[in-house]
């Protein structure tokens, strides 16, 4: 296979028009892990809405964008995003809502706040909606830190295959996670490129963390007492246990001192994406991957 000619802070980035069959997938596609499997669901509810809004932000930055290159970069993380919100929105309409899950419970309420964004800011003067422009592209960029992350994780970890984790869905995971790596510095240099401020980068950063934890457990429960096989009350103390025990047999990453680590990479003045994660080591995995291998270009 050619590959493209690689440069690790600027990498080259292209779209992949990706499908997945969700038909034989099971509601627990780790297996004998309700826990894990709705904890990571939550990305699902996450990222259709998430991943537009990213979109929207690079947009708007796009007409200050000067140099050549990074524009085209832009592009192509416009494109991926794209294909993902889409992916994600296919595991909740094709696989959740097979088994009777309401997913719009927990997301009706995200989208409805990004599809009223514009229309939001129609009365903010032009120097309010730069800066809070910034304000939004600084938070990408901490969001896309950690999606790096868990997609360098995924790549290098070998327990979802040996516990028998579906193949489908790992896949689709991985592919993601391949991305994410890709295009880990591009909202990072559109930022710093327009001259965001280190105070703001990591004002919003903190707030990533706020948020992050504020979406997964409320929608890990809620996942949960929708579930038709889990019987008895949902709590938090045994959500929790469950997924401390996920943690110890590998099911799941321990998150908790993963936020903390990256937390204290991210907020190094010096720091730049390019310096972890591999974009060699995602596209070895994209030239094997079932879907990008039979994905079309996104034009």
């Amino acid at each position: 296979m050619n590959r493209p000619e690689l440069d690790e802070r600027h990498p080259v980035i292209r779209a992949r028009r990706v499908d997945f069959d969700w038909e034989k997938t099971p509601l627990h596609w780790i297996p004998n892990d309700p826990v894990a499997t709705h904890l990571v669901n939550c990305f699902h509810l996450m990222l259709p809405t998430g991943e537009k809004w990213f979109v929207q932000c690079v947009v708007d930055a796009l007409p200050e964008i000067k140099d050549e290159k990074l524009r085209e970069e832009v592009k192509g993380f416009i494109g991926q995003e794209t294909v993902h919100a889409r992916a994600h929105q296919g595991v909740l309409e094709d696989l959740l809502e097979a088994h009777g899950i309401d997913h719009r419970v927990l997301t009706r309420g995200t989208q409805e706040r990004i599809d009223r964004r514009e229309e939001q800011r129609r009365g903010w003067s032009k120097k309010f909606r730069r800066r809070f422009l910034m304000f939004e592209l600084a938070y990408v960029a901490a969001a896309e830190h950690y999606t790096a992350v868990l997609g360098r994780w995924i790549l290098e970890d070998r327990t979802w295959e040996r516990i028998g984790v579906d193949p489908t869905m790992l896949d689709m995971l991985r592919w993601h996670g391949a991305e994410e790596i890709e295009h880990r510095s591009v909202v990072f240099d559109v930022y710093e490129r327009l001259g965001g401020s280190y105070r703001m980068r990591a004002t919003a950063f903190v707030l990533s963390l706020v948020l992050i934890a504020y979406g997964f457990w409320p929608g890990t429960m809620e996942l949960l007492r929708q579930d038709p096989t889990i019987k008895g009350k949902v709590t938090f103390r045994k959500v929790f246990l469950g997924y401390r025990r996920s943690v110890r047999k590998g099911h799941l990453p321990n998150f908790i001192p993963i936020l903390i680590a990256e937390s204290k990479v991210y907020l190094k003045r010096t720091h730049h994406p390019s310096q972890m994660g591999s974009t060699q080591a995602a596209l070895d995995y994209l030239a094997i991957s079932p879907a990008a291998q039979t994905a079309a270009p996104v034009t």
